[in-house]
């Protein structure tokens, strides 16, 4: 791509031709010595082709796009669908570039409000169907190994904002909720994996979760917490499990668990962390805060006890091998874990 036009045009391309399917969008090496590349949904650009891309899509959004009237962006869809889509890209390409340009992100939302005031387009199917286009853009965002997308604070605003007109554009039954809980979740662990401790990402599931319940406890209908919560949990644990340290997982299990219904599937969760630790010595700080709070929390306390004292008699502990609480930790974790230390001290004993 020899000047910025031809970057621009290629990039108009990608967009407008993805059909709502997510895109997975990496930025190349300079040193590879191929400006683009692209197999199926996945694509490779060099920062310097994207700089080319976006100094155009810029001066066209000022130029173009940013004084259009609400009048203006309702007449655009009285146009052919290719001039809409590429107007679209636009600002596709400046959030690819820059992903907290609010001025571009802000201009999406009138150009969804005008779209489902539009008579022409104002039957929920449509207007759900844009709204479902604008989630798979997102996606394409945050779940692309990006530097700053995975943990953007104006995406995850932005995709909230979405969900929420989404939410109101059609019946949704408790089974459609929890596909859309679980396909959302997928997005935000997704987003953890490519960014640790990803605290914009699980903090739009929390607010997500608060939502789907409000639309899902209606009259008549059995309660979210009971119909969903624990395969949530389940899911959410398996994560923090493949990625021990991250803080941020930890927490949101632990918001998770205190909307199950049932006391015996926190202690559940609660033993497959304990043990977790205990068989692989596990001795990092976000874990075994988990496991202290859930414990503090639930009064779940003898659940670790039990599981300790079996991992030791298993171990074929002494007599004088005690469990020991040193008065001198501060913080409570850490008693877990020096009574946890206590049983790794047999086993290395016994393998000697």
């Amino acid at each position: 791509m020899s000047n910025p036009k031809d970057a621009f045009q290629e990039l108009v391309r990608i967009f407008s031709s993805r059909d709502n399917q997510v895109l997975e969008i990496e930025i190349l090496p300079s040193s590879l010595g191929v400006p683009f590349l692209q197999d199926g949904c996945s694509v490779g650009i060099t920062k310097k082709v994207l700089v080319q891309a976006f100094t155009v899509a810029r001066q066209l959004f000022f130029d173009r796009l940013m004084p259009m009237s609400e009048d203006d962006l309702q007449t655009t869809f009285t146009t052919n669908a290719q001039s809409r889509i590429a107007d679209s890209a636009i600002t596709e390409i400046m959030l690819l570039f820059d992903c907290e340009h609010l001025t571009a992100c802000n201009w999406r939302k009138r150009r969804l409000q005008a779209a489902m005031a539009y008579p022409g387009i104002s039957n929920q199917t449509s207007a759900a169907e844009l709204l479902e286009a604008e989630l798979t853009l997102m996606s394409s965002y945050q779940c692309s190994p990006l530097h700053r997308h995975t943990k953007s604070p104006t995406l995850w605003h932005h995709r909230l904002w979405v969900v929420v007109y989404l939410l109101q554009k059609r019946h949704w039954g408790l089974e459609d909720l929890s596909k859309l809980r679980r396909t959302e979740l997928d997005i935000v662990l997704r987003a953890g994996e490519l960014h640790p401790k990803n605290y914009y990402a699980f903090s739009y599931m929390r607010q997500l979760d608060v939502l789907l319940a409000a639309t899902a406890n209606t009259p008549g209908q059995s309660t979210w917490e009971t119909h969903s919560a624990q395969s949530v949990v389940e899911r959410v644990v398996d994560w923090c499990l493949a990625n021990p340290r991250d803080i941020s997982g930890w927490s949101f299990a632990l918001y998770m668990l205190s909307n199950v219904p049932e006391q015996q599937n926190r202690a559940n969760a609660l033993e497959r962390v304990v043990k977790f630790a205990l068989n692989v010595g596990w001795e990092g700080e976000s874990l075994w805060t988990f496991v202290d709070q859930v414990s503090r929390q639930f009064g779940l306390e003898s659940v670790i006890k039990d599981i300790i004292l079996l991992h030791c008699d298993q171990a074929a502990r002494p007599p004088d091998c005690q469990m020991v609480q040193d008065s001198r930790q501060k913080k409570s974790w850490q008693t877990w874990l020096a009574r946890a230390r206590v049983c790794w001290v047999v086993d290395q004993g016994q393998d000697t």
